[in-house]
């Protein structure tokens, strides 16, 4: 509030937000649960706290310039997803989009994009064959990370600095390529044996890791270098620019020349 209003009172410009929006019917206050956190005096008091969808809500009932450019950009997410339910091709389009202004590659994009269908061929697979809760899932995903890169996926997250953002995000394109083929490795000998329940898609899980991962052990052998990189998309995409940059400024000496 204070943030978004610039009100001398913040507080009971919540108050009074809250009130407006029960009075609307709206939930989102009502399932705010308040947490103890340092407040200005240095004590710890009782603070309401929301999630991000919440919070989301709370700003479209602000009336501010300042929360003006919150709720345009709903309504244009908004209308976004009306637009990929009548052309599902728009999800792809934006995707790509998406990447591009992060500074990927087109490479690096269309891999990006070949690994999105191979998990979910890899998941689909697991759907037949028993699996159905988020945990197990995630547990499967663990199993068969660790098996090709000798990490967890959070080992592995950890290793690039990473928290909440996508792994597969912050690989280079080699990494992708492997862990690709763990998920379609994975996929094809689940197809051929159709293991059921967990413990039998444990094992064929590490049995597809384990086969990018010797691939791995192979290419670091042929290379000298280890393949998994602690660099993230940031650092990676600067590399990349570097490149890019390094081979424009050649042409413009051979040029000069």
């Amino acid at each position: 509030m204070g943030a978004l209003t610039e009100s001398t009172d913040p507080q009971t410009y919540w108050r009074v937000t809250k009130k407006r929006l029960k009075d609307e019917g709206n939930e989102s206050v009502t399932n705010c649960n308040a947490l103890k956190m340092k407040a200005a005096d240095g004590k710890r008091r009782l603070t309401d706290v929301a999630d991000t969808e919440q919070l989301l809500r709370i700003i479209q009932s602000i009336p501010s310039k300042k929360a003006e450019p919150f709720k345009m950009w709903l309504a244009a997410v908004g209308r976004e997803r009306m637009e990929e339910l009548l052309d599902p091709e728009l999800i792809a389009e934006r995707l790509v989009a998406t990447y591009e202004r992060k500074g990927y590659t087109k490479e690096w994009i269309n891999q990006r994009l070949m690994a999105i269908s191979a998990r979910k061929e890899l998941t689909d697979e697991w759907k037949s064959h028993g699996i159905d809760k988020s945990s197990e899932f995630a547990m499967l995903t663990d199993e068969l990370t660790k098996a090709w890169s000798g990490m967890t996926t959070r080992q592995y997250k950890n290793h690039k600095g990473l928290k909440k953002e996508s792994l597969r995000d912050n690989m280079s394109t080699t990494e992708l390529v492997l862990n690709m083929l763990a998920e379609t490795a994975t996929k094809e000998i689940a197809h051929s044996e159709n293991p059921e329940g967990f413990e039998e898609n444990r094992k064929v899980a590490s049995r597809g890791g384990r086969i990018a991962g010797n691939a791995r052990k192979s290419i670091e052998e042929e290379t000298g270098k280890p393949i998994i990189t602690s660099q993230n998309a940031t650092q990676l995409n600067h590399v990349v620019t570097q490149m890019v940059e390094a081979s424009a400024k050649a042409v413009e000496e051979d040029d000069d020349k």
